[in-house]
C-alpha cells in the first residue's frame, strides 16, 4: 500500500479517488493534486513509480489535511462555543448546526438515540 500524509491509500482503486481516502481531500483536490503533478487521474495506485508518488506527497503537503485541519477545525468549534454564538450552542446540544429539523431526521447528530414508548404489554410484563 501507497502512504501519503500518513494514511494508507487502496493499491486497486483509481489514484483520484484513493487521495480520497486523506481527510481534507476531496475529489476536485484531488484532480488538482494530480494535475499539478501531471499523473493521468486513471492510474491506478499499485501503477505508480516511487518518483510519482513523491511528486503527490509534495503537493499534498502544500495542503492542510489530516491532523493539522481536525485541529483547526475543533479550535473553530471551541471559539463558537466559548463566544457563546447559536452554532456554538447548537454543538454544545449536539444537535444540527446548519438549520436542519429536528422532528424528524436528526438522528445523526444525536447519535441515533431512538426512544420509544413501552407498550401496555411490555410494561405489564416488566411489573412482574
Amino acid at each position: 500500500m501507497a502512504r501519503v500524509a500518513n494514511v494508507n491509500i487502496p493499491d486497486d482503486k483509481r489514484i483520484v479517488i484513493a487521495l480520497g481516502y486523506i481527510y481534507g481531500i476531496g475529489r476536485s483536490l484531488s484532480q488538482k493534486i494530480l494535475k499539478a503533478s501531471g499523473i493521468s487521474e486513471n492510474t491506478r495506485t499499485k501503477e505508480l513509480t516511487e518518483a510519482q508518488l513523491d511528486l503527490i506527497r509534495n503537493e499534498v503537503a502544500k495542503v492542510k489535511v489530516e491532523g493539522d485541519l481536525r485541529r483547526i477545525v475543533l479550535t473553530n468549534i471551541r471559539r463558537l462555543k466559548e463566544v457563546g454564538s447559536y452554532r456554538g450552542t447548537r454543538h454544545a446540544k449536539h444537535l444540527p448546526v446548519r438549520g436542519q429539523r429536528t422532528k424528524t431526521n436528526s438522528r445523526t447528530v444525536r447519535g441515533n438515540v431512538r426512544k420509544t414508548t413501552t407498550s401496555g404489554r411490555g410494561a405489564a410484563a416488566q411489573k412482574t
